[in-house]
């Protein structure tokens, strides 16, 4: 039984099913901050944060629980209203995390059906992918253009605090300073003239105008008029209904945007329109498939992208993982990240910083190390995936 923090609520659930450390830090989603606690060698050993709309969600992890809280703005809720948005906070971890999900039963099937697979599935144990906002998903995407994970980082956390006002202020968890939060901007926020200069400014380069451009379109089809019971514009509204379509429509809706092609768009059908089965093709993957799947090239030579070689490993992933090859995927792309070379080993190596690390850790105290993995319970079968996160939830 983990000890609830105060202030923290307590889901049963263990890293078998979701890894922290992992899900957060593999570039699925770009505005979580990490920090580590002042604890001994007992998880939980970080605390990771992220800004909704409305309140900031606080997440830590034990090898049986996941604990949660959220922080709200003033005026601070009644006690009634307070379980009711304790409630609300639940059932958006359970819907962004996709806990109706077993992911254990996943792993098993997919090892079964992939000695790759199961040389890794041990160890990268608790990737599943994030359910996450098609709005956020989409700019955050159409960031990754020719970018890497840290960078893209800072460029969608640069989005939010230069164009959405602060939600609110929390002490960093050892108390040394106060963190301002700010949600992700609408699509109107982003679609004003003077957006594309100022992005780059900021870095974004030929980025910017491909989110201010999309941005725009989607403001002037959809307008910017919200209802006062629903905190989203319409074009939010607009990227929700995607799920309900085929994925071969969401697709066509999605390559409309400026700066979307192939691999962006399959990138938010799968981390944010459900479509689970959607595989994701880069550079990463191609290197995956020449190493591991029999796929003609060069491990160190640049293969030539083509549409016809992008259906093809798209239906040959497909053929070997099944309806959730998406997911399977994502747990053969971290495995193939440089900052999970240690990951989940008993002995990792230690990571010497360069010049440039240690300078960026000393300028911003938010870029923390990839957090080590809890411990892993052994893995117990779900009967019913669908009661996963209704198993136990602890409130105090």
């Amino acid at each position: 039984m983990s000890i609830i923090p105060p202030g923290f609520s307590a889901l049963a659930l263990p890293t078998i099913q979701l890894s922290l450390s992992a899900v957060l830090k593999c570039g699925q989603s770009f505005r979580w901050t990490v920090y580590p606690l002042n604890t001994d060698a007992s998880p939980p050993s970080h605390e990771y944060r992220f800004c909704l709309h409305d309140r900031v969600v606080c997440l830590r992890q034990t090898p049986t629980d996941i604990l949660y809280r959220a922080v709200f703005p003033d005026p601070q809720p009644t006690p009634a209203e307070r379980a009711l948005r304790d409630t609300e906070t639940l059932l958006w971890l359970k819907d962004y995390f996709q806990l109706n999900v077993d992911l254990a039963s996943l792993y098993e099937e997919w090892a079964s059906r992939d000695k790759v697979f199961l040389g890794i599935k041990d160890r990268f144990t608790g990737i599943r992918m994030l359910r996450q906002d098609p709005w956020e998903n989409l700019i955050s995407f159409i960031c990754s253009s020719n970018n890497n994970i840290s960078r893209i980082t800072k460029m969608v956390q640069n989005l939010a605090k230069e164009y959405s006002a602060p939600l609110l202020s929390i002490p960093y968890p050892d108390g040394s300073g106060v963190k301002e939060y700010h949600p992700f901007p609408p699509p109107s926020a982003l679609a004003n003239p003077n957006v594309s200069a100022r992005l780059r400014a900021l870095g974004f380069g030929y980025r910017a105008e491909f989110i201010h451009r999309t941005a725009k379109m989607l403001v002037d089809v959809h307008g910017v008029s919200r209802d006062p019971l629903h905190p989203s514009e319409p074009s939010e509204v607009f990227l929700h209904t995607l799920r309900k379509m085929s994925t071969e429509d969401a697709r066509a809706e999605l390559l409309k945007f400026v700066g979307v092609g192939r691999k962006v768009a399959d990138c938010v059908l799968l981390m944010s329109l459900d479509k689970t089965d959607v595989v994701p093709i880069d550079t990463h993957v191609i290197q995956i498939a020449i190493r591991h799947y029999g796929m003609k090239g060069s491990v160190k030579g640049k293969t030539n992208m083509t549409p016809k070689l992008y259906e093809e490993l798209c239906t040959r992933f497909v053929q070997i993982w099944g309806d959730y090859a998406g997911w399977a995927h994502s747990v053969l792309f971290t495995s193939d990240l440089k900052a999970f070379a240690s990951y989940g080993l008993i002995n990792p190596q230690p990571f010497t910083p360069s010049q440039n690390d240690r300078k960026r850790r000393n300028e911003d105290p938010m870029i923390q190390g990839l957090p080590t993995p809890p411990p892993t319970p052994s893995a117990r079968k779900i009967s019913d995936p669908a009661e996963l996160p209704k198993k136990r939830a602890r409130v105090q």
